[in-house]
């Protein structure tokens, strides 16, 4: 597929065509309450670091965010346990104060439905990686969410993100991608997100019945899902992995 790859700094006039491009998301994910209030900020206040993908007829097929943050700043050092979210309110707090960022956090690459398969994920990360670059930085860090995580929901992160092929590379395919683009792992961020909320928000989430305590397997979720009836919410904790891409 030709792909024509540019920044929202760079084609202003594309935004909405950007943020409207349809995604796989799990429902549930989407209502994580620090990224309901940080991501859709990055099109309109970090724009150059929003990439997107056309194809030959001008669809855009993908779009990859990342923000800068300043991972040396005092309290700070390493990557963060609360992964994915932690990266958010960094960026944004520094953003608000003026800080000088030292690093790039990967956020997303969202492949559309009908483009996937194709191998954008690897040439959407390898955008994201030159675009840091370009930006003067040394250094890009992800929070992954390993893509097939979700068929083993009782697999311990930490053993599944260590597990690898007989070639040596990661068994997951998202892990694999960042890999072959020079990435190690660093860390598990074992809250990376956190969705919480009454039982009749998961029932709409997921479809599910959601009356029964203790553990649920939701398609899509890394971990089961915690059901408190008693108590009236479901809480999911995201683990994530992380890995560095030295540029």
């Amino acid at each position: 597929m030709e792909l024509k790859v540019s920044s929202l700094a760079d084609r202003p006039e594309m935004l909405e065509r950007v943020v409207e491009m349809a995604d796989t998301w799990p429902e549930f994910v989407v209502q994580d309450p620090v990224g309901s209030a940080h991501y859709g900020r990055i099109p309109h206040e970090l724009p150059e670091y929003v990439l997107f993908a056309e194809d030959e007829r001008g669809e855009v097929v993908a779009h990859a965010y990342s923000v800068p943050f300043a991972l040396a700043a005092e309290g700070r050092g390493r990557l963060p346990v609360r992964g994915w979210d932690e990266v958010l309110v960094w960026a944004f707090t520094d953003l608000r104060r003026g800080a000088r960022p030292d690093t790039v956090g990967a956020v997303s690459v969202v492949i559309a439905p009908h483009a996937q398969g194709l191998g954008l994920s690897a040439r959407m990360l390898s955008a994201m990686r030159d675009n840091a670059r370009a930006h003067g930085f040394g250094e890009v860090v992800a929070p992954v969410r390993p893509n097939a995580k979700h068929l083993e929901p009782h697999t311990p992160i930490e053993e599944y993100a260590r597990r690898v092929r007989p070639d040596g590379l990661p068994h997951d395919p998202w892990l694999r991608v960042h890999a072959r683009a020079g990435a190690t792992i660093d860390s598990i961020a074992p809250a990376s997100m956190t969705v919480a909320g009454s039982l009749e928000q998961w029932r709409r989430w997921t479809g599910l019945p959601f009356d029964t305590a203790g553990d649920v397997e939701v398609p899509g979720a890394l971990v089961p899902v915690r059901c408190e009836p008693e108590r009236d919410y479901a809480v999911y904790v995201e683990p994530n992995v992380w890995m560095r891409h030295p540029l």
